[in-house]
């Protein structure tokens, strides 16, 4: 009778319910069993006072051997204890009965199969309505138990002493639990977290993709391994950051979802090494790039462009170079300490629409700055000028006047950079370099770097000037040894053209000249000294001013040029071609000798334009061969054009091909003189030819 408030009922797996009247919720409310009681495989019996077992659980049978049947009715200390442990078992079992004491500990127990068992036991007396007493034990294999509360240390352990952040969440991705580390890397309190969300705690741009991510592991049960994420985190808001994470599904025993472990990873030192190692490497592929494409010319302007563009963006947002006005006319002078300088404005250069190009020169200004300004110290000292942080204090020595330092504040200018501009020991100028957009403010490596490229461009802005400087020279002298003639000679309209070559040649030795002679005759040249530079144009004076001699002699064209070439003789290494007419208004005859030039072109009204077949004869200098004369009659409005080889040459295209095209130029020659010289020169010179052109037409009256 004792014994029927304990009757053996069958096993129910599901979880116990309570009646949802009962209790005001609904029993779904119910939060779902866990399955570690199942792991650890607990079993429960109650005995009576005399020790018989008068309850068995399932799990009991399991864990003992012994099925509800074989153990109920009998004598627990008989079935399953060993005789050298009978006394201690029924004096222990005789204490909680008595005293109510629980007692717990571990014993061995003998299984029904025979092998002897280590059995982690609980004690505790029971008592029913009645009064009646009762024990009840509650068991579960010692080894099991003990293998359990070894991992749980361990992961309590591994949890709470990782480097590693490591985070519990529940299926709706709240926290359940995190780990110190976690603590340190997002600088949030570990009690802060529970309960909140990962949008509410990661410092992630992107936390949404992640939480995304994370549903998908919780759905598909498929772990989401090392997700590299950049942000900021509110333990160090001015520094990026860098993690790895991880995520695996959390499942019991039955395959029931728990959540999910998170695990994050503080790689911000290999992100970081890794940015630099980049960063090295886009320097040096930027110093490469700078090698090919700074100094692609001799223009100073063009070298000062190149240099802004190679710099921004990957240097700055925004790039100015400034030469000194000195140094672009090559005036050298000792290096002041203080005091105003002039500056040039070469380059002007921005990585994005922004106010700060109005705060500075544009280009071909030419603007004085005061001792105190930064870019005036950096070419007093010839020492980069770094500002990392620029303040307000710093943006009047930055801008050239308080407008523009309003500009430049307006445009978010944070960091200043102006590196001086160095070759062969003078400083030309400086590179003046602005951050905007890029948070970065310069740095060391930037001055280095800044450094580096302003070098190279320095060596080839000052092979610009200097080679400016002497071609300037060169074409002054020879445009000095041209004739000025008068308006007007007789018989004969005339114009004229002298055009230097624009690329990267030095100025040549072409000339024309245009002679009065006695007799109202006119004497036309068009000579071309082979060479470059003041050298050639000092040629091609001295041979001018002999030709003019020449000519007064009234001399044969043939004859003048005979002289010439003994002349041309005595110049070492010089040849040169030279086409000598002369032309009298009163037969209209035009006598005409060739020293190895180009045939000129004769057009007019009434016949298609043509290139006068003379004798080609050989250039001036060769020596002792003779030359020809050739007459030509020149009809009224007829155009005869002279020229050198830098009109029609070139380097692509054949010469027969060339002088067709010129003679196409000549198709209506009713034009006016200067509109033909015009249309030859625009119509078949290149910008970048590589030789300077003489060009010389008469049209008879």
């Amino acid at each position: 009778m004792a014994a029927e408030p304990f009757r053996s009922e069958p096993f129910r797996s599901e979880p116990f319910r309570p009646d949802a009247d009962a209790y005001g919720t609904e029993a779904a409310d119910a939060p779902p069993p866990t399955g570690l009681l199942d792991v650890l495989s607990v079993s429960a019996m109650v005995l009576d006072s005399d020790g018989r077992i008068v309850f068995w659980t399932p799990q009991a049978e399991e864990l003992f051997g012994y099925t509800a049947q074989e153990a109920l009715g009998n004598y627990a200390a008989r079935l399953f204890i060993h005789s050298e442990h009978l006394k201690a078992v029924v004096r222990l079992f005789a204490e909680v009965l008595e005293t109510g004491r629980s007692w717990a500990g571990t014993f061995p127990i003998r299984h029904k199969d025979g092998s002897s068992r280590l059995m982690e036991f609980r004690n505790m007396r029971l008592q029913d309505d009645l009064g009646d007493v009762y024990a009840l034990g509650i068991a579960a294999d010692h080894t099991l138990l003990q293998r359990v509360e070894t991992d749980l240390a361990l992961c309590e352990r591994l949890i709470n002493q990782s480097p590693i952040g490591l985070a519990l969440l529940d299926p709706d991705l709240r926290y359940l639990l995190v780990n110190p580390a976690l603590e340190r890397i997002d600088g949030i309190p570990a009690e802060e977290h529970i309960g909140r969300r990962l949008r509410e705690t990661l410092p992630l741009p992107d936390v949404e993709t992640i939480e995304s991510a994370l549903r998908q592991v919780l759905t598909t049960g498929t772990p989401l391994l090392d997700q590299y994420h950049v942000g900021r985190p509110p333990a160090d808001p001015e520094r990026e950051h860098a993690w790895s994470l991880s995520f695996y599904r959390l499942e019991d025993p039955g395959g029931r979802v728990l959540g999910a472990a998170a695990s994050v990873v503080d790689v911000t030192e290999r992100h970081r090494a890794a940015a630099e190692a980049d960063r090295a490497r886009r320097r040096l592929a930027l110093i490469a790039e700078a090698s090919t494409r700074v100094g692609t010319t001799l223009e100073v302007e063009q070298t000062a462009r190149e240099l802004a563009d190679i710099a921004v963006p990957q240097l700055a947002d925004v790039v100015a170079v400034d030469v000194l006005d000195s140094a672009l006319a090559c005036r050298r002078s000792r290096r002041p300490d203080e005091g105003t300088e002039l500056f040039r404005a070469l380059a002007l250069k921005a990585a994005h629409p922004t106010v700060a190009l109005r705060a500075a020169d544009a280009p071909g200004d030419v603007t004085a700055y005061d001792g105190d300004r930064l870019v005036t110290l950096c070419v007093h000292t010839g020492r980069p000028v770094l500002v990392r942080h620029v303040g307000d204090d710093d943006i009047p020595r930055i801008a050239r006047d308080a407008e523009a330092g309003s500009l430049l504040t307006r445009a978010g200018v944070h960091s200043y950079l102006a590196v001086p501009l160095i070759a062969h020991g003078e400083v030309l100028g400086a590179l003046d370099l602005k951050r905007t957009r890029n948070p970065l403010p310069f740095d060391e490596d930037d001055v280095v770097l800044a450094g580096e490229l302003a070098g190279r461009a320095a060596v080839a802005i000052d092979n610009a000037r200097w080679f400016e400087s002497v071609r300037n020279t060169a074409l002054t002298l020879q445009r000095s040894l041209l004739p000025d003639h008068p308006p007007h000679h007789a018989g004969l309209d005339l114009a004229s053209r002298y055009q230097p070559a624009q690329a990267t040649s030095e100025v040549g030795g072409d000339w024309y000249d245009v002679i009065p002679l006695s007799d109202d005759k006119t004497a036309l040249v068009v000579g071309d000294v082979m060479g470059n530079g003041i050298d050639a144009a000092a040629t091609m004076g001295r041979l001018r001013t002999a030709t003019c001699a020449y000519a007064d002699l009234d001399l044969d064209p043939g004859a003048v040029l005979q002289h010439l070439d003994k002349i041309t003789c005595d110049l070492e290494h010089y040849i040169v071609t030279c086409l000598y007419a002369v032309y009298d208004p009163r037969t209209r005859q035009c006598r005409i000798a060739n020293a190895g030039h180009m045939p000129p072109a004769l057009a007019g009204p009434g016949h298609p334009p043509v290139l006068l077949d003379l004798p080609p004869g050989a250039p001036l200098g060769v020596g002792g061969i003779p030359f020809e004369t050739t007459t030509t009659h020149l009809a009224p409005a007829d155009v005869l054009v002279l020229y050198t080889d830098g009109l029609v040459e070139t380097r692509h295209h054949p010469i027969d091909d060339r002088l067709a095209v010129l003679l196409n130029f000549l198709d209506e020659p009713d034009r006016p003189l200067e509109e033909i010289c015009d249309l030859l020169l625009y119509g078949l010179r290149h910008p970048d030819d590589h030789d300077d052109v003489a060009l010389l037409v008469a049209r008879a009256l």
